[in-house]
């Protein structure tokens, strides 16, 4: 820290202020959850993984001012944080919707049809009725081919029309 520069507890602010980002002390509380995982890492920069899957999983994704606190309890450039989040498809920037559907696109779910099904669930308009869709590269049930996982469940032998129906009853 330099000489001209305050040291951040005699300023009444966290880490944040010295490093330039202006974080109040209020703002850094708000996400003291994450204050045990900080702690476990020493607040070191190998840390981070951990800490943004930490984050996303208690918040569900990852806030503009939640990566700028994390960049400064890390002692990391928003920049690193910022890259190393975007590099991870797991890491989610805007909040989730209500709903999750995934189509597995493993071999057994790609030779029973996955690539029609999940083309047929891309063309509605499943973000208005508060769905995500996404793939996953395997579930791990060959048998149930094509399977899709809507809100964490697991539904074998699928079609387009069966789960576009279903998706219809589902509340946003």
């Amino acid at each position: 820290m330099g000489a001209n520069r305050p040291a951040a507890a005699a300023t009444g602010r966290c880490a944040a202020y010295v490093h330039g980002i202006g974080l109040t002390r209020a703002m850094a509380e708000l996400h003291a959850d994450l204050e045990p995982v900080l702690q476990r890492h020493g607040r070191r920069p190998d840390g981070l993984i951990e800490v943004l899957s930490c984050a996303q999983e208690r918040y569900g994704y990852l806030s503009p001012q939640l990566l700028r606190e994390m960049a400064a309890q890390l002692r990391l450039p928003l920049s690193r944080v910022l890259g190393t989040a975007s590099f991870y498809h797991l890491f989610r920037f805007s909040p989730p919707a209500p709903h999750s559907c995934l189509v597995c696109t493993g071999t057994a779910c790609h030779a029973l049809g996955a690539d029609a099904l999940l083309a047929a669930l891309s063309a509605e308009a499943l973000a208005e009725r508060g769905v995500d869709l996404g793939v996953v590269r395997c579930i791990g049930t060959c048998s149930g081919a094509p399977l899709v996982v809507l809100d964490g469940q697991v539904w074998n032998h699928q079609s387009a029309d069966g789960v576009l129906a279903r998706l219809r009853r589902l509340r946003p």
